[in-house]
């Protein structure tokens, strides 16, 4: 068993962890989610990736994460639509139907930007982790992982950006097997918590970040009808956007 570090008070009032979930080209959203958490220099932000592909400020998402990176404290985690991003950037198109569906917006949002700039986007974009673990044994990956001995083991790192099946093995056995019980999934004894983004929580008919077992599913549905949220991974404070399509009235985002 590991010696697992643990979080203290002194911890928690001297540095705040923000866990921030699906973005999907809304940048008003997070400005106005940034505002309310009103960072501090010693803050931490973790962002669970999927920057692009919904609403029509993809790349000034980009260049917005990029700008922050500068001034605070943000690990960056790839998502799948960013992976396509990247691709068209790079001019390696993974998916071709990503041009006419997901990304038809994210592609017109990069008419106004130079060769210059896209290039360093496509820096930003390589330099993104595809999974994060803190000092306190704490997981952070986009979709989740399938490999038993945990994300490090994935064959294709691609997983880490598609997985579901980590989240409904949390949502099923959530509240039916004790922790300490040996049919409790092994999968999730390896991390003190594990937070992922990439299936939105309105699925289950909720636009706040969801708990299930020792995860926390922080992708409120941005891209679609729902908010964009930021998780106080020591506190569980929970702060939101408005509804995104709100901010964004003459447009149907992911819908």
């Amino acid at each position: 068993m590991r010696n697992f570090q643990h979080i203290t008070m002194l911890d928690i009032m001297a540095k705040r962890t923000f866990v921030i979930g699906d973005i999907h080209g809304a940048l008003r959203a997070l400005k106005q989610l940034l505002l309310k958490i009103d960072l501090r220099e010693d803050d931490k932000i973790i962002f669970l990736g999927d920057y692009v592909d919904g609403w029509s400020e993809s790349a000034q998402v980009i260049e917005y994460l990029i700008e922050s990176d500068t001034i605070y404290n943000c690990i960056f985690i790839k998502g799948n639509h960013d992976i396509s991003c990247e691709s068209w950037l790079n001019e390696t198109i993974l998916d071709p139907n990503w041009k006419l569906k997901s990304g038809k917006l994210t592609i017109q949002s990069y008419e106004s930007f130079s060769s210059e700039r896209k290039a360093a986007h496509l820096d930003f974009f390589s330099r993104m982790k595809y999974y994060h673990v803190d000092e306190y044994n704490r997981l952070f990956v986009h979709g989740g992982f399938t490999a038993s001995n945990g994300p490090q083991s994935e064959q294709s790192k691609n997983n880490l950006t598609t997985d579901r099946t980590l989240w409904e093995i949390a949502i099923m056995m959530d509240s039916r097997i004790k922790k300490h019980s040996v049919l409790y999934p092994k999968k999730l004894l390896l991390f003190n918590e594990i937070c992922i983004g990439h299936t939105p929580t309105l699925t289950y008919n909720s636009d706040l970040p969801m708990c299930a077992c020792n995860v926390w599913n922080i992708d409120t549905g941005a891209g679609f009808t729902g908010r964009l949220s930021a998780l106080n991974i020591d506190t569980k404070e929970i702060l939101q956007s408005d509804k995104v399509l709100f901010l964004y009235p003459h447009e149907n985002g992911r819908n």
